[in-house]
């Protein structure tokens, strides 16, 4: 299942923020093409955290994806954007181009949420709210251990609206748990429309602080402003990053609109999603 030698490795002499650009690029066409086979949803969630986990696994997680038992552990807490981190596997050669192609086909390890029978999952999940409590758990499990592992995870603003998450926030922040980085899609919305509307919960920063957290906000598509958050050095607490993006970045027609956190691609929408990433790598090369 693994692939050390991708298909496409990055260009040699490209910089550090340079191959993250071409991973991010590489990420949202593997997550349009996969998510129009499989006729599935989910592709404006999935696209608003493709740079979040190309920063993560393109450049911070340490071993990601492998059995060592010194690795960074990963979850995934909002668990439908799954594709997105089928991408990042796919695209840092942790996955060939055929099981990446399996997804959601009968027999597949490769579901709509992350299943642990996939190699490199280390959790599944699903069922929002749940997420942070298991990552609390395995770092403070290495901790115990005494591992330089360390446990990172990734939730959605919408998320924030389960009483679970604030009682792992607590857990943390008692603990102290300076080996848990989470971050926050932050994009504004969830199946049932904006999450203000829903249920504002206000400065989401302002929260994790008086929950105890060291919390600050980036920009979730700049790849530099997401690494200067996770490589800042920690004061002993579990970190947050309120990552502020967009539903659906990268697809101009899918951009910020509530139905593609659930809706599917005809063909004509997949053509016109391929042509604005095209225009996208045009301009980026101009």
């Amino acid at each position: 299942m693994r692939n050390q030698n991708p298909n496409h490795p990055a260009p040699a002499g490209l910089d550090r923020l340079g191959r993250l650009k071409n991973l991010a690029q590489a990420m949202r066409r593997g997550v349009l093409d996969r998510a129009y086979a499989a006729g599935i949803g989910h592709i404006g969630s999935a696209l608003s955290v493709v740079d979040i986990l190309a920063v993560l696994w393109g450049s911070v997680l340490r071993d990601a994806g492998s059995t060592k038992s010194t690795r960074d552990r990963f979850v995934l807490c909002k668990g439908h954007a799954a594709l997105a981190l089928y991408a990042a596997m796919r695209h840092t050669g942790r996955m060939d181009q055929s099981t990446f192609e399996t997804y959601c086909r009968e027999g597949t390890h490769l579901g709509v949420h992350p299943e642990p029978s996939l190699e490199g999952i280390d959790v599944g999940t699903g069922s929002l709210g749940q997420g942070l409590s298991v990552a609390c758990g395995l770092a403070c499990g290495l901790r115990m251990e005494r591992s330089p592992a360390r446990c990172y995870a990734l939730l959605s603003d919408a998320e924030c609206n389960e009483g679970q998450v604030w009682e792992a926030a607590q857990f943390a922040a008692h603990h102290r748990l300076h080996n848990l980085t989470a971050l926050i899609d932050a994009n504004g919305t969830q199946a049932m429309g904006r999450t203000e509307q829903v249920l504002d919960l206000g400065s989401l920063a302002k929260k994790w602080e008086a929950f105890g957290w060291h919390a600050v906000e980036a920009n979730g598509h700049d790849h530099g402003a997401l690494l200067e958050a996770l490589e800042a050095p920690g004061d002993g607490r579990p970190r947050m990053i309120v990552a502020h993006t967009v539903l659906g970045k990268g697809v101009s027609y899918m951009e910020d609109r509530v139905a593609w956190h659930y809706q599917s691609m005809t063909a004509e929408q997949y053509t016109r999603a391929l042509l604005d990433l095209d225009c996208d790598n045009r301009e980026a090369a101009a």
